[in-house]
């Protein structure tokens, strides 16, 4: 672990856990951010795609921009998708890929995992499979990714520099990086980087 992270990684963890499992069980609950097909609609993705799916694989997915409209997907492309969720972006990369391709998403809550596998069943994406792991240390082998997307994540957590060390380790080389995230080009004072609800907030 990276020493130059100034809050507690893992209380972090845990109140970004406790944020998004309400979001798996409660997914038309009162957020500070939006969430499912409105979001989607409002980001971009394709209507056509987002309509094919059921309410169960859309209606948890609070992601912050569209990392498909960086590049689409190829045919038979093996994709990891850091941070995710539910599964709507994993669903939607299982589309692209199709069926010679392979997804493979990571997510930290239990409650999102259980709902992305059995949406997943629910679909018939047999191209599809979700685990359990952190951002900064997937449980993917090394260069076995052609791409890696990644959705409103890499802001949650603590060590960026692990987090892209880790997505470089799973990346073949010459390998696709297609991510959205927050960002911010203003110093921001200690006090704000220790504190954990704004990190959430």
């Amino acid at each position: 672990m990276s020493t130059d992270t100034a809050v507690d990684a893992e209380a972090l963890r845990e109140e970004v856990k406790s944020k998004y499992r309400e979001v798996a069980t409660n997914p038309h609950g009162t957020f500070h951010f939006h969430t499912g097909r409105y979001l989607a609609r409002r980001l971009g993705y394709d209507d056509g795609l987002v309509g094919s799916l059921p309410d169960v694989a859309v209606e948890s997915f609070a992601g912050v921009a569209n990392p498909f409209s960086l590049r689409p997907l190829s045919t038979g492309e093996r994709v990891v998708d850091v941070g995710s969720g539910a599964g709507f972006d994993s669903f939607i990369a299982a589309r692209q890929v199709g069926p010679a391709g392979r997804v493979i998403g990571v997510d930290m809550t239990e409650e999102m995992l259980s709902k992305s596998r059995s949406t997943a069943v629910r679909l018939g994406f047999a191209n599809v499979e979700f685990r359990q792991g952190l951002a900064e240390s997937l449980p993917v082998e090394a260069g076995w990714a052609d791409a890696v997307i990644s959705n409103g994540v890499i802001n949650l957590c603590a060590d960026k520099r692990e987090v892209f060390t880790e997505i470089h380790r799973v990346l073949r080389p010459g390998g696709h990086l297609q991510f959205a995230d927050i960002a911010n080009g203003q110093t921001v004072p200690e006090a704000a980087i220790n504190n954990i609800d704004l990190w959430t907030a």
